[in-house]
């Protein structure tokens, strides 16, 4: 058990007969009435974001999760292939359980969140930002620059990225895989 002082991003919380993962927060105490407390909740099995206040000093139910690192290491009709790096062993997760999979490219390391009390996978969480090669892009036109215009880019995964007119193809750029944004270039060495 838990109560709303122990909320942060990432706790998961038993909610609506089902878990959800805690993705924002915040504490509110208005000049009249009780303290309440602001959520943004993730459903881990439909991955539906739902909006809850809970009033402050409330008890929820805490799920005890563990992220554990694995490696993807391919993709196919069966579903997406992952192994531990700790222990070797593969795990298959089938293609919803795992957000952004277009972003996913071979050798890159996800934690996969397990449900400690039964030892079941719940989701897969990639890093907030991934290195990817674009694979083309049309030229930008010269002078056009006004309100830094944007082109789309297909990277080497075949998602579609829109990206600044500057970006050539076979170029490193690092993407989020939250928002599916351009970040940056990346230096090769």
């Amino acid at each position: 058990m838990a109560t709303t002082s122990d909320f942060r991003n990432g706790l998961v919380i038993e909610y609506n007969n089902g878990l959800c993962i805690i993705t924002d927060f915040q504490h509110v105490k208005p000049g009249k009435g009780p303290a309440f407390v602001r959520t943004k909740l993730k459903n881990i099995k439909t991955g539906k974001v739902l909006d809850n206040t809970f009033t402050a000093g409330v008890s929820v139910v805490t799920a005890r999760v563990e992220r554990r690192k694995h490696q993807f290491l391919f993709s196919d009709d069966i579903g997406f292939h992952f192994m531990n790096t700790e222990t070797f062993e593969q795990i298959n997760l089938p293609a919803d359980m795992v957000p952004s999979n277009d972003l996913l490219k071979e050798g890159e390391n996800v934690d996969i969140l397990i449900h400690a009390e039964e030892e079941t996978p719940l989701m897969v969480e990639l890093p907030m930002y991934v290195e990817l090669r674009v694979s083309y892009t049309e030229p930008g036109l010269k002078g056009d620059t006004a309100n830094s215009p944007m082109k789309p880019a297909e990277v080497e995964t075949g998602a579609t990225i829109k990206v600044p007119l500057f970006i050539e193809n076979d170029e490193l750029i690092k993407v989020n895989t939250g928002t599916y944004e351009y970040d940056s270039r990346v230096k090769e060495n």
